[in-house]
């Protein structure tokens, strides 16, 4: 039928946080606001949307699924993205991503607003990423009850270098960091990432901050307190220009994120990080919830820092900054 879309291709970047993670959890900003600095990396959650001829509904990520009604949905974002935007039958939906889940840079987030983007280009409606993140966060927060914060779906959503500051009254504002060229060029050439191996603690890890924010435990509001300061350090180093600062930064933040809980790190990390200190990187922490999943280092020495980490068994990931956040590839 003339006008009919069969087939949509979307992707949404990853990221990895800057500064101030931890401070976009609901329980925390509506109290006291939170601030992140975070940043979108070409590495991508892909979606797949293709019109079928019967009304069945195929679904291929991890699992195969084949249903009659959304209602039969097992993958919960799925099932919820889909009645988010009453797209109900006909459908074949196939995701693959360059990096899997749960290791730490944000696949939920980038997964759901891919998603969405589809199923809105499906029914023919254009959304602002404001509003992709938003729908993002409610279905996963709202919906889902997910003890997470919004940082993964804004920035996927928006793509770049993002400042986020996060109301009390749940008004999220984006601000592109102030960076020059310069700068940037040298960040990304000189931030690495390996990775530690699949995070299995992070949604324990989240649900005692949720807890211990809600009763409003001094240790964890105090530091929350701090890493937002840490995160605004952060902006200002970066848009001056003085990256050995904000690698600095990165440190005392791992050192303040770890005392949130007694599972964040292990003596494996923290004996990879203390062997990258001493090979080159200045400033380091874990990405991510905690457990496991990436560390990310800011190395003046990368043949150093790289041949240590090589010599240890953990795999690098080459990454560049994404500038465009979620789109449609194919249409």
């Amino acid at each position: 039928m003339k006008g009919d879309i069969y087939m949509i291709i979307t992707r949404s970047p990853l990221r990895i946080s800057l500064g101030g993670g931890g401070t976009d959890l609901p329980g925390y900003y509506r109290k006291f606001g939170g601030f992140v600095l975070s940043a979108a990396i070409d590495k991508y959650v892909y979606i797949i949307i293709h019109k079928r001829f019967v009304s069945d509904i195929l679904l291929k990520y991890s699992r195969l699924e084949e249903v009659q009604s959304i209602e039969d949905i097992k993958h919960p974002l799925i099932r919820e993205c889909m009645k988010s935007t009453n797209c109900l039958s006909h459908l074949e939906i196939t995701s693959m991503a360059d990096v899997p889940s749960g290791t730490g840079l944000g696949s939920s987030g980038s997964f759901t607003t891919a998603l969405l983007k589809g199923l809105h280009a499906y029914k023919k409606n254009l959304i602002h990423p404001q509003e992709l993140a938003e729908q993002a966060c409610d279905i996963e927060i709202n919906r889902l009850g997910e003890p997470i914060g919004k940082q993964d779906q804004y920035i996927s959503a928006y793509g770049g270098i993002t400042c986020f500051r996060f109301h009390t009254n749940d008004q999220v504002e984006a601000k592109p960091l102030k960076i020059n060229d310069e700068t940037l060029y040298n960040l990304e050439d000189n931030l690495l990432l390996f990775f530690t191996g699949y995070s299995r603690e992070a949604s324990s890890i989240l649900k005692e901050q949720k807890e211990k924010t809600k009763i409003n435990n001094k240790d964890m509001i105090e530091n929350l307190h701090f890493i937002k300061e840490l995160g605004y350090q952060s902006e200002e180093a970066l848009e001056k220009g003085n990256l050995e600062k904000f690698a600095e930064l990165m440190n005392i933040h791992w050192d303040y994120k770890k005392k949130r809980s007694n599972i964040m790190s292990n003596n494996k990390i923290n004996e990879w990080y203390d062997l990258a200190i001493k090979n080159g990187a200045i400033g380091g922490k874990l990405i991510g919830a905690g457990g496991g999943g990436f560390l990310m280092f800011y190395a003046d020495n990368k043949i150093t820092l790289r041949r240590a980490m090589l010599e240890t068994g953990l795999m690098e990931v080459r990454f560049k900054f994404d500038f465009e956040g979620t789109k449609i590839m194919t249409y």
